[in-house]
């Protein structure tokens, strides 16, 4: 409702502004110093067919006979869609006691552009100046903005100007001045200040750049179509008021004009879709998306087509350019009508209504904005509520309420992707325990079969080769006997070997969940054959630590008293347990070769590779001296 009422309002607006009453119109426009009456008061206007030379004298016979009609009351001439060649005929005086220069200015992109003088006494028009929009504004025979004509006249002295206006892009939008030199080159300073242009274009810019940061952070390309979109726009913004002609280099001028001013309104049209599309999540498999990403594709063809054939179409072929205007703007009522039944189909939808009435702000200003400029363009107005134009705000209303929901969908997307990341951990951590349970149940089995099977077995030997029968039978045979003792010694030590791996293997008192017990009794395990000497330290509380802390402790002090005794052929090990606030500490310590020569290194070592494997495990952490003597492992677990 709300809606409604608002268009309706501005309607009435255009309305009453493109309706309003004439004025009475003056013969001669008087010219003062700084600014006089705008000339719409005195100018008489005409058009022909560009097929036609055009010529002033002839121009002149047309106003003879009487075929030049008087203007509207407004400081635009706005013919709206027209492709012919317009004439502004304006009788001038200088009411001033001196000599004055003027300027006539005209504040829109016209292809070519002359100006004529016929002072008292004279039967003929002089030229006295000629330009074109396609020249950039440094290189204008006076340097401006505009498509600007310098003449002088006396004190008091009266003459005739002819204007000539060539516009091929379709639209006779002219807004058009005539002041003295020094206003209007005061005027030109303080314009991007006084029409607000300074800031909205750092707006515009601090818009796209931030876009580009969420890009960086995000690889979303809605992000990427939104700096589309704001440059586009920009560009039709700064060449509707003639900033490209005073910011940009000469080639990059003639670059965009020759892609064309509302050609960039179409290119912002086909990113606003794709942006459209990203915002609402339209599955790329419904008719409306493939449409969609048809209207932006042909959008793009046709200003590609339109750049490559208006440029040849206006030397050769005047039926193609009006052509080339038309298929223009029906594809903009196409671009923005497609926006429209996207957002209604969108608000249809249950769970795609709240992105669409988001949207749906952002659209509304917009379209408000353009709504009001492109009545303009067709020349059913000349309504302009606001400096710049419609258009610029409506963009600044779009663009702060579009960044703030695109905000909010980096936001979303970031705490998706934490969930995303969470789970992933989850499901590592997942993975790495059934992978360490895994090697456990191995473990267990594996000291199982050694404890009950080869220890078993080991143990009935060695005790069969200490039987009175073989010792008698080594007595009998005296080179045997050395033999029999040395094989002795080995099945000892080969029995005390297989007890000590099954104790590493598997703790002493399995589920149970007793960390001190089982490193005891691990420890007591190497000390049964005297060397090397292994003592422990234990701080109380340990055996309440989580379960998985306590086995991790466990495989780690297994491993590191297997490195001393295998490969640092250590003597003496000792083995801490510390409490150290949050965190169990081990600290295992032993006085053989160190890693200079040993075989297992801190960097190649199958041992310390799962020791630090089950530490990281944990998020726990792994610390390696070396004292003058042996080795100290330090390995810190959280708890």
């Amino acid at each position: 409702m709300r809606f409604c009422l608002f268009v309706v309002l501005m309607l009435w607006a255009a309305g009453t502004a493109w309706a309003e009453a004439p004025h009475l119109l003056r013969d001669t426009l008087l010219l003062k110093d700084p600014e006089g009456p705008h000339l719409s008061e005195a100018y008489r206007y005409y058009t022909e067919p560009f097929g036609i030379a055009p010529g002033p004298e002839q121009a002149e016979a047309q106003w003879r006979a009487g075929r030049f009609r008087p203007g509207p009351w407004h400081k635009t001439l706005n013919l709206g869609l027209l492709h012919q060649r317009v004439w502004l005929r304006l009788p001038v005086r200088n009411t001033e006691a001196r000599r004055l220069r003027f300027v006539w200015g005209i504040f829109n992109f016209a292809d070519s552009a002359a100006l004529y003088c016929r002072r008292p006494g004279e039967t003929t028009y002089t030229r006295i100046g000629a330009a074109s929009s396609w020249v950039s504004a440094a290189d204008r025979q006076f340097p401006a903005r505009s498509l600007s004509f310098p003449f002088e006249l006396d004190a008091g002295e009266a003459a005739v100007l002819l204007l000539r206006i060539d516009v091929h892009t379709g639209g006779v939008y002219l807004p058009t001045y005539i002041e003295t030199t020094e206003h209007f080159l005061a005027w030109e300073m303080g314009f991007p200040f006084e029409r607000h242009w300074v800031w909205l274009l750092g707006f515009y810019l601090s818009s796209a750049l931030f876009n580009l940061v969420l890009f960086a952070f995000l690889r979303d390309r809605i992000h990427l179509w939104y700096v589309a979109y704001v440059v586009a726009v920009t560009l039709f913004l700064m060449m509707e008021d003639g900033l490209d002609a005073m910011l940009l280099p000469t080639w990059l001028y003639q670059l965009l004009w020759s892609v064309g001013q509302y050609n960039f309104m179409i290119l912002a049209g086909a990113a606003g879709i794709r942006i459209m599309l990203l915002f609402l999540r339209l599955p790329k498999r419904r008719r409306l998306y493939r449409a969609g990403t048809w209207l932006a594709g042909g959008a793009v063809g046709l200003v590609a087509g339109y750049a490559v054939l208006f440029p040849w179409a206006v030397r050769h072929s005047l039926p193609l350019v009006e052509a080339l205007n038309f298929g223009r703007e029906m594809l903009m009522v196409l671009v923005f009508g497609y926006g429209w039944v996207t957002l209604i189909t969108a608000f249809l939808t249950r769970h795609r209504r709240r992105l669409a009435a988001y949207y749906a702000l952002t659209y509304l200003f917009f379209f408000v904005g353009y709504g009001i400029f492109w009545l303009n363009h067709l020349g059913l107005s000349s309504f302009n509520p606001i400096y710049p134009n419609t258009l610029a705000w409506g963009l600044f209303a779009e663009l702060l309420v579009l960044s703030a929901l695109l905000t909010g969908r980096f936001r979303h997307t970031l705490r998706q992707n934490a969930q995303l990341r969470i789970r992933r951990l989850q499901q590592r951590n997942d993975e790495g325990a059934r992978l360490i349970a895994a090697q456990d149940a191995e473990r267990e089995q594996l000291a199982r079969e050694l404890h009950d099977a080869l220890g078993p077995n080991l143990a009935a030997l060695h005790m069969a080769w200490q039987s009175n029968a073989v010792r008698d039978a080594l007595a009998a045979a005296p080179n045997a006997a050395t033999i029999g003792l040395l094989t002795e010694e080995i099945l000892g030590q080969l029995y005390g070997q297989v007890r000590q791996l099954s104790h590493a293997l598997l703790p002493t008192a399995p589920g149970t969940n007793r960390l001190s017990t089982s490193v005891a009794a691990l420890c007591d395990a190497f000390n049964l054959n005297g060397t090397p000497h292994v003592a422990t330290q234990f701080d109380g509380d340990l055996d309440h630590l989580p379960s998985a802390v306590q086995s991790a402790a466990y495989r780690i002090v297994a491993e590191l008293l297997n490195n001393a005794v295998r490969h640092a052929q250590a003597q003496h090990v000792q083995v801490q347990l510390r409490r150290r606030l949050a965190a169990l500490e081990i600290c295992v310590q032993d006085d053989g070769r160190g890693f200079g020569r040993g075989e297992d290194s801190p960097t190649t070592g199958i041992g310390l590779r799962g020791v630090r494997t089950r530490a990281a495990y944990l998020s726990g952490s792994v610390r390696i001296e070396t004292p003058e003597v042996g080795t100290r492992v330090v390995v810190s677990l959280p708890c």
